[in-house]
């Protein structure tokens, strides 16, 4: 059946030292660390690689990211998977989804997208998803 989860969270983002680079390859490396409140409850820790284009402002990133989290009182963990652009700082696009098989514990045999909602500084996230009944 599928399920809505909403909330917010809060978001720290750092440069992560460099590492051995493609050459000719332009991208830089960021550690994510999240706190989820609402429907999701927990912490998220993940990578970003980042790229960007000759316009100021267009660029894109892909980021594997962590959750530990409790899902409407259902605990465990799951793996998100994130690929997004922007075009002139504007015309976001963002594909975040849950890794097959990641989820673990209460959360066994999730599926789902999560979507992120950027409004005023704040950040807010809806999650559209499936889960099989709890045995």
């Amino acid at each position: 059946m599928n399920q809505k989860a909403t909330g917010t969270f809060e978001v720290k983002v750092k440069p992560l030292p460099e590492d051995v680079k493609v050459p000719g390859v332009a991208v830089g490396r960021m550690s994510i660390d999240k706190t989820w409140s609402g429907d999701l409850v927990g912490t998220s820790k993940g990578e970003m690689m980042t790229t960007g284009g000759e316009v100021k402002g267009s660029g894109g990133y892909v980021a594997v990211e962590v959750m530990d989290v409790s899902l409407k009182g259902r605990r465990g963990t799951f793996t998100l998977m994130h690929h997004a652009t922007m075009k002139n700082n504007a015309d976001f696009k963002m594909n975040i989804v849950v890794v097959p098989d990641s989820g673990t514990g209460a959360l066994t045999g999730l599926a789902g997208k999560l979507e992120i909602i950027i409004e005023g500084g704040a950040h807010s996230y809806r999650f559209d998803y499936t889960l099989p009944e709890a045995p």
